[in-house]
């Protein structure tokens, strides 16, 4: 019988900064944040301590040691068990191997773009390219101060390499089909 896995997809960046080396949820929040991973993950300090919990309950993790650095408060440094290194890499292994349905929000908009009217179609376009711009510019930004920086190698920061190219290819999109409404290639139904 196949073990149960976690229900939050977070479970997967502990599991995945564990492997780097054991450390306490305070590290695994600060980590996640550095690396830009909190665009993949919702990264709260409840929901990590509560994915924390539940893969030590499961037997994924484990307490290695728990210490207290002046006075701030007691924290608990966790590592993988056997289990836990051997269930979370045939997670991932089969995340990566096959295509799961996932159900975007844009897409669910676009499909009703019309809706809106061709200037108000191409004034939300337009402003969701400026975002998306924003937003590329944030991750080129991150990319330079961790991996060009030295602070972590390519291989750890793959996600956020994949998350920029599905931006630019985002942008890309919405800046032509903003360009095919203005040059009336686009075709819009008449109103009635």
């Amino acid at each position: 019988m196949k073990p149960k896995r976690p229900a939050n997809p977070l479970a997967l960046a502990v599991l995945g900064l564990l492997l780097e080396q054991p450390m306490h949820p305070h590290a695994i929040a600060t980590t996640l944040r550095e690396r830009e991973l909190d665009r993949a993950f919702k990264v709260t300090t409840g929901s990590l301590y509560d994915v924390v919990r539940s893969l030590e309950r499961a037997g994924w993790i484990a307490a290695q040691e728990t210490a207290r650095v002046g006075g701030r408060p007691e924290r608990t440094v966790y590592t993988h068990t056997g289990q836990g290194r051997e269930q979370f890499v045939a997670w991932l292994d089969e995340l990566i191997r096959v295509p799961a349905k996932e159900y975007p929000k844009f897409i669910s908009a676009i499909s009703y773009l019309g809706a809106l009217g061709r200037q108000a179609a191409r004034e939300a376009l337009t402003e969701r390219a400026g975002h998306l711009a924003a937003e590329a510019d944030r991750a080129r930004a991150a990319w330079r101060d961790v991996v060009d920086a030295g602070r972590a190698p390519r291989l750890f920061m793959l996600e956020l390499e994949y998350a920029l190219r599905m931006i630019e290819a985002e942008l890309a999109w919405v800046e032509q089909v903003a360009a095919d409404i203005d040059s009336g290639t686009l075709a819009w139904p008449v109103a009635a």
